[in-house]
């Protein structure tokens, strides 16, 4: 075991493999394609898979063929492994030198709580999730959505789309994320990306330590054709994100300790993001 495990800190003390590990973890549970990795980081090809064939050996990353693309995720009961190793048996588990991992076992109170949707220009994606969660779970959660880089103004086909269901949009705005980590911002529960790039983008540490989970899915601003088709395309995004915030509004918040809910929310960024009605 602790071959296996200073082998695995050995590998990821190198700046540029960590930096394709940390990538990897804000993308957990997506599939992440190689050359997506190398674009966002700057990396050559050839350097990347070398770095990806030293994660690989570790343990902590594992690989998987789509067709001719080679995609890449966390290897997580292998990372868990890892971090227990260094947090229960080299510090025993100490509440005073490990605060952070002292919240693991602890439920939420019982109290509304706070949600942030990020994607990167707060138009269309993040606002059907705020709007969505408001719907669903307004006794429950409060709800904010932000961009990394915000548009001016909301997308009008996404306006148009909550309009016709009839959600009330006249309390949505474009909004950048800083509005959140500001002095007197409201404590966040729970942080939410609802988009790769925002994922991918280097996001402020969140005070309160959030349960934090990634929701990504295809970007329906980029859709090509006719105004029809691209109404389609955000139909669809609206309601495989309904789908989400569905299940995500049916988890027992309040019985479940902060492990057991960081698992369900990253189960549920596992589900199909096919068209739903």
């Amino acid at each position: 075991m602790i071959e296996e495990i200073t082998n695995q800190l050995s590998i990821l003390g190198h700046p540029q493999r960590i930096s394709v590990f940390r990538m990897l973890m804000r993308r957990f549970p997506d599939t992440v394609p190689a050359g997506e990795l190398a674009e966002e980081l700057g990396i050559k090809a050839s350097t990347l898979s070398n770095y990806l064939n030293a994660l690989q050996r570790s343990g902590l990353v594992k690989q998987e063929r789509s067709g001719t693309s080679l995609l890449y995720s966390i290897e997580m009961n292998n990372v868990q492994q890892m971090l227990d190793f260094l947090i229960v048996d080299c510090c025993r588990g100490r509440p005073d030198i490990c605060m952070p991992f002292s919240k693991g076992t602890e439920t939420m109170t019982d109290r509304k709580f706070n949600v942030l949707f990020l994607c990167v220009g707060n138009s269309a994606r993040s606002i059907f999730a705020e709007s969505l969660l408001r719907s669903l779970g307004s006794d429950r959660f409060n709800v904010y959505s932000a961009g990394t880089q915000p548009s001016s103004e909301l997308n009008p086909f996404a306006v148009q789309v909550l309009s016709d269901k009839g959600h009330d949009t006249s309390v949505l705005r474009s909004k950048h994320m800083s509005e959140f980590a500001a002095p007197g911002a409201p404590e966040m529960d729970f942080v939410f990306t609802v988009c790769n790039q925002a994922a991918n983008e280097e996001c402020p540490a969140w005070e309160g330590q959030p349960i934090s989970g990634h929701w990504g899915m295809p970007d329906p601003v980029k859709a090509d054709g006719t105004d029809a088709e691209k109404s389609l395309a955000f139909q669809n995004a609206y309601g495989a994100l309904k789908r989400r915030i569905e299940a995500f509004t049916s988890l027992p918040v309040e019985s479940l300790d902060r492990i057991a809910l960081q698992s369900a929310v990253d189960d549920i960024g596992r589900t199909s993001t096919e068209d739903t009605k």
